[in-house]
């Protein structure tokens, strides 16, 4: 039997017929990812197995570092097939680690190979796959339509003039592509370099002269409404924590000036500033019917040698361990407070977090909107079934598991859809086992629409996209 076969990951008859008969089928809606919308509008042909598979991929990179591949072999200017090979001979070293079942998976899915990756059968993985990617099958169009995905929501900063979200638009592809608000780039007070330079960035987009505070504010909601215009429904934070320290106009306004002229803010002026604009965004949002998405907790660039010669999300960042609770309290309160509370999703990525984030979103459902703040999917390092079932349970024992907006890739690589696949399997094992110890109903009219919502159609209610 091939290791990626009909029933893997699912342990009971309750677990396979949920998945086979429930699951298997329904769409995709990726509502968070990394793709670049410059390769969905141009089609983009992959030239070989390296470009769609490694060529972004921090999460190979780290374990092919820690299995002792010089880095010559994992980002730097060795041949595509000489790292393929590196990544190869890696695999086997893999076992027990999500990328060992991502990778056959995925071999499995896109390529309908069912060999083990190991440096025996890497030649014959290569010339295989590569054959397929010469095809239009397998172009960034056939890719998502082979999966099913009905949309995708990019991740674009506020300057991007989405020019691309425009060409697909136009295209006549099957697959929907919206973009995603995030501005984390105008919380840098503190990196007063990088802050103006955004800031000139935003100027032009906007079409703003940004000579005040005020100007900046306004110039960060025509492009929130430009966004709007191409269909975005959802903005996006990556935060070390939520801000919610007081803050007046007056405060923030003469912070601005301040990095404006070159002074770097302190931690306090930072917070003060984030917080801000954070309770800013979430009006923005909220005026719309946005949904409004949080990812905390990531330790970024832990590595400082590396960061200088590498950049950011090159495979350095891990779980940081700050206090989240108090302040994403007092965020959600003082939204609520003005009625202007979005829909939201709370990424988290330390698990010791999760029944803490779990108990938070209950305080602030309103009994109008089923399911308005979300605790998300298991993120980054949590996206493994162990971790998706951590996060599960705990949605399960605090909140409705029903509500569940489910998975998302979270990636920058067309090769991550059977992500989707694998969260599926994972929630029906769950459920499955359930039944099984007899925790749960065996009765399909009860559990088929739990398994399908959680798949697809409560994202499809709840983010509101224009999907038609």
């Amino acid at each position: 039997m091939a290791f990626i076969h009909d029933d893997f990951l699912l342990e009971s008859a309750a677990a396979r017929r949920l998945y086979h008969q429930h699951a298997a089928a329904e769409p995709i809606l990726d509502y968070h990812c990394h793709l670049s919308p410059k390769d969905v509008a141009e089609n983009r042909r992959f030239n070989n197995l390296f470009e769609i598979w490694l060529e972004g991929d921090h999460y190979k990179w780290r374990a092919m570092r820690a299995n002792g591949v010089d880095e010559r072999l994992v980002t730097g200017g060795a041949d595509p097939y000489d790292k393929f090979l590196a990544w190869a001979r890696t695999v086997p070293a893999t076992l027990r680690n999500p990328l060992y079942h991502w990778t056959h998976l995925e071999l499995a899915r896109y390529f309908g190979i069912d060999e083990l990756l190991d440096e025996s059968t890497a030649d014959m993985v290569w010339q295989r796959a590569n054959e397929q990617l010469a095809g239009e099958a397998l172009r960034a169009h056939g890719i998502l339509g082979k999966f099913g995905v009905v949309a995708v929501c990019t991740t674009d900063d506020p300057t991007d003039d989405l020019e691309y979200h425009r060409q697909i638009a136009a295209s006549g592809l099957k697959t929907k592509v919206f973009p995603t608000f995030r501005p984390d780039k105008a919380l840098l007070v503190s990196q007063p370099d990088l802050f103006n330079d955004w800031v000139g960035k935003l100027a032009a987009a906007a079409s703003i002269d940004i000579s005040s505070f005020q100007d900046f504010l306004d110039a960060l909601k025509q492009r929130h409404d430009y966004f709007h215009s191409l269909g975005g429904r959802l903005s996006d934070h990556g935060l070390n924590v939520c801000y919610a320290d007081p803050c007046t106009q007056d405060e923030a306004s003469a912070i601005f000036e301040e990095a404006r002229s070159c002074q770097p803010a302190s931690p306090e002026e930072h917070r003060k500033f984030a917080s801000f604009l954070m309770l800013y965004f979430g009006r923005l949002d909220a005026g719309k019917g946005w949904t409004k998405q949080l990812h905390l907790g990531a330790r970024r660039n832990n590595n400082s040698r590396m960061f200088a010669q590498l950049g950011p999300d090159t495979g350095f960042d891990s779980i940081g361990d700050w206090p989240q609770i108090d302040a994403l309290g007092d965020y959600l309160d003082l939204l609520d407070s003005e009625n202007a509370l979005p829909k939201m999703v709370i990424y988290n990525l330390n698990p010791a977090d999760n029944y803490a984030i779990a108990t938070m979103v209950g305080n602030f459902q309103d009994g109008r909107i089923g399911g308005k703040i979300q605790f998300g999917s298991g993120w980054w390092f949590l996206d493994q079934k162990e971790a998706m079932e951590w996060q599960m349970n705990a949605l399960s024992n605090c909140g409705l598991l029903s509500r569940f907006v489910g998975m998302l890739t979270d990636s920058r690589s067309f090769m991550s859809y059977p992500r989707h696949e694998y969260f599926r399997r994972t929630l029906c094992n769950l459920l499955g086992s359930d039944v099984e110890k007899g925790l749960l109903p065996d009765s399909d009219e009860l559990l088929a629409p739990l398994v399908q919502g959680i798949c697809h159609g409560n994202a499809r209610e709840l983010l509101g996209l224009p999907l038609e």
